[in-house]
């Protein structure tokens, strides 16, 4: 390791614009030289005796309250990346989503001389040309870079190899490219200045590659988070300059069959006749040791590994599955080649590494956040040239253990007697959070969510020991698929929580395999094709994003029928239910647990719903290039939507008996269940007769003809449901009644929406859809509405009636 060390000048030094004695003769050469010289103070008179030096990259300076940087000649115009960070910050800040280690920029900057100025300019590889072309000149001329800061030359170096420049200004004033509040931030807290009598910075220390710096910023804020953090915010920085590769790893393609993270990039120089984007991975740079061996198909390990540090904040209990979860992905990465590819360690101790810092962008770490947030996730940051993965950060937030706690109890409890209880076991609870850390790893070596992958098992199979032990609950471990709710309590040695699947050594072969032979990402191309026709038409290996659209490619959603999933999560849920004051209550406590768990549990049954509420008017989406047969976009068959329809008004629609458990009810709350219940439903029936649902209906419908479902068809056997006391004329209770009114409401604000010349409705079919079951729904009820026999229920359908009525303008 470099030693830190104080600069200092010897005393017999010769100085800039120190004179010497010298013949008549050379006397004018040397007053002109004096002079020239002596547009910069001498060394020893910036970077004083006093100095705290650190080489490096740079050489930085700490002088007093000021920093210098000593830039060589041979970095200017090099490419480095900034990375900004928190490395603490206040209490409750960012609702719990910013902490610790959170990044908030990344850019790339070049240092450059001007006259007696040096400027650090942010730079942009996205739009792209060949230095030779004609069109280079237009692409630099159009992406002219900014000026990030600048600093007027303070001195050279003794032997005039490099530049000393203050850069005080660039940390201790409020420069957005790099601090820590972000204009909704400003906004939310009304944060009216940085103070810079309270803004300073703390550290400074080079190393070989990397300079970090580390600085406070103090913001004087009206309303801070907490009223007892004196109407002020202040951070503490950490600025980590990194210099960026001479020898660019080589691009890869991205294909939007195959999951990624990828950098847009523009080519100027194509022969298409516009200008070709096209994407790049994001990845970690894995070059064999032995190129001969892993030609011959041989596990070679890397030549430079992944190498992840646990947090020293980490309690020692949860590192062994932390590790675990992190080295799990040497089996994906074994299917590309390589062997140990990614490495866990425990954070090395002040005597084996005093320079160790989480922030230094030479370490990747995993996190441990002391916060009420219930989350992880996994960054990185990567070369914008390239998309060569430099470190990451994945960060565990403590209290998502408390999210875990709780799902198993909703979602396993019926079927897993480890499950029954807040005290999960510790092999229970050891392996979801070595899922979550693997996910988030996941993430951080370039896999995005894939949400399809949920889809790809047959529902059933998820009941079946065998196969749930072999390939888990999903074929990836990227998808939102936590805990087994399709397993029923009779379905013995079946596996409850997610791990890694056939998708992820897939997509990590596809993404990390090295191919020696094709040196350009043009050359890998048709490699990289023949890998997914060879898995086309196989669900295993298809990716898809969440977009509300495809019933497929849903958060949280468990097999290729997720009608029958929601049945059986459903079921298993109301054989919780009544065991939820047990498992969440001792004595000598309250009932915050219950509290917590059974609304948590609403949720999840919530979730269940939509599951089923996106295969109406919904379209199945399959990735395919021009080159494979058959079609991207199918519209979900009809006999799918007719079941889904059902499955809500027998299960969705219906007054939830089994969830208003008043034993539980009575010991949480003082009233709430109607609100609690009114809230659920009506947002679920708002979002299935939502313009955009209707909408694509209405389009399917003109390209299936009678094969598909219609709008009419989905209002009909809404208002028979939804309405079925009309019909059998029975009496309502208090949850139909406003589930009833919600149904009246929705279609009614269409007709008003209309009336106010909205777009979205003046273009399409709605309105008048509306009006029409509107219409045909007060007919009903004006006949019907006597024929209960319940007062309140009458009331209520001649409520119905005159909301009907003034949707019309009838008075």
């Amino acid at each position: 390791m470099l030693k830190r060390f104080s600069l200092v000048l010897a005393a017999g030094l010769t100085l800039y614009g120190c004179k010497t004695q010298k013949t008549a003769a050379t006397t004018s050469t040397a007053d002109s030289s004096t002079k020239q010289k002596s547009k910069f103070k001498p060394y020893n008179k910036v970077i004083t005796a006093e100095a705290k030096s650190d080489a490096g990259l740079f050489t930085t300076h700490k002088v007093d309250d000021k920093l210098y940087f000593t830039i060589p000649d041979s970095l200017m115009g090099k490419d480095m990346l900034l990375v900004s960070r928190i490395a603490k910050v206040p209490s409750g800040y960012g609702g719990g989503y910013v902490n610790a280690g959170s990044k908030v920029n990344e850019q790339v900057i070049r240092w450059s001389k001007r006259g007696n100025y040096v400027d650090a300019r942010v730079i942009s590889f996205e739009n792209q040309s060949d230095e030779d072309s004609p069109i280079s000149k237009s692409v630099e001329a159009n992406n002219f870079f900014p000026i990030l800061f600048s600093a007027e030359v303070e001195t050279k170096t003794p032997d005039s190899t490099g530049v000393v420049i203050d850069v005080t200004k660039l940390f201790t004033q409020d420069i957005a490219a790099i601090n820590a509040v972000s204009p909704r931030s400003r906004k939310q807290y009304k944060i009216r200045r940085l103070d810079n009598n309270r803004s300073y910075i703390e550290s400074a220390h080079a190393y070989p590659q990397n300079v970090e710096i580390k600085h406070v910023m103090t913001y004087e804020a009206e309303e801070p988070p907490q009223r007892d953090q004196a109407s002020t915010l202040t951070f503490l920085m950490n600025q980590s300059m990194i210099l960026l590769p001479e020898d660019k790893m080589q691009p890869r393609l991205a294909d939007e069959r195959v999951g990624w993270f990828t950098l847009r990039k523009y080519d100027y120089d194509s022969d298409a006749l516009k200008s070709d984007d096209y994407r790049i991975l994001r990845r970690w740079r894995l070059v064999p040791k032995d190129i001969e061996a892993y030609k011959r198909g041989e596990l070679v390990e890397p030549v430079k590994p992944i190498v992840y540090y646990l947090d020293p904040a980490t309690p020692m209990k949860w590192r062994p599955y932390f590790k675990q979860g992190i080295e799990d992905w040497n089996a994906a990465f074994e299917k590309a080649g390589f062997k140990n590819a990614i490495i866990a360690k425990d954070p090395p101790s002040p005597e084996e590494d005093p320079e160790f810092s989480p922030e230094d962008v030479r370490y990747s770490v995993i996190r441990y956040v002391a916060s009420t947030t219930r989350n992880a996730v996994g960054p990185s940051v990567s070369d914008p040239r390239t998309g060569e993965i430099l470190e990451s950060d994945v960060i565990w937030y403590h209290n998502h253990l408390r999210s875990y706690r709780n799902r198993f109890m909703i979602e396993a409890g019926a079927q897993n007697p480890a499950a029954r209880t807040l005290e999960t076991p510790e092999a229970e609870i050891g392996e979801m959070m070595r899922m979550v850390i693997a996910h988030e790893v996941g993430h951080a070596i370039g896999l995005p969510h894939n949400m399809k992958a949920s889809s790809a098992y047959p529902t059933d199979s998820l009941r079946v020991a065998s196969f749930t032990q072999k390939y888990g609950l999903t074929p990836s471990i990227m998808d939102y698929a936590r805990v087994n709710y399709v397993a029923q309590p009779e379905d013995e040695g079946v596996r409850y929580i997610r791990m890694m699947g056939p998708y992820d050594y897939y997509a990590v072969n596809w993404g990390y395999r090295y191919l020696p032979e094709a040196d350009s990402p043009e050359a890998e191309k048709p490699t990289l094709d023949q890998w997914i026709l060879e898995k086309a038409g196989n669900p295993w290996y298809e990716f898809g994003s969440s977009r509300g659209v495809d019933p497929h490619s849903q958060t949280e959603s468990l097999g290729d029928d997720n009608i029958k999933a929601s049945l059986y999560g459903l079921a298993n849920m109301k054989k919780v239910v009544p065991n939820l004051i047990d498992w969440t209550t001792k004595d000598g406590y309250g009932y915050d647990d219950l509290d917590e768990v059974y609304g948590e549990l609403t949720r999840l049954w919530r979730g269940y719903v939509y599951h089923v509420i996106t295969n109406v008017g919904g379209i199945y989406e399959t990735r395919k290039t021009a080159d494979q047969e058959g079609v991207v976009y199918e519209p979900v068959p009809e006999s799918i939507q007719e079941e889904a329809v059902a499955f809500l008004n027998e299960h969705a629609f219906t007054t939830p008996e089994w969830l208003l458990d008043e034993e539980i009810l009575n010991r949480i709350e003082s009233d709430g269940a109607i609100e609690r219940i009114q809230n659920l439903q009506t947002r679920a029936l708002g979002s299935l007769l939502s313009v955009d649902r209707i909408n694509r209906m209405v389009s399917t419908v003109e390209q299936e003809g009678n094969s598909a479902y219609t709008p009419l068809e989905l209002m009909t056997d809404l208002r028979k449901g939804i309405f079925s006391e009309l019909y059998a004329a029975q009496k309502t209770d208090a949850y139909r009644r406003n589930l009833q009114r919600a149904f009246v409401d929705i279609a009614s604000e269409y007709i008003k929406k209309e009336k106010a010349a909205e777009d979205e409705v003046l273009k399409s079919d709605v309105s008048a859809l509306m009006r029409g079951v509107l219409t045909q729904l007060r007919r009903d009820l004006n006949r019907r509405k006597n024929y209960s026999g319940d007062t309140i229920t009458k009331y209520h359908f001649e409520d119905l009636i005159a909301r009907i009525d003034t949707a019309f303008d009838r008075n």
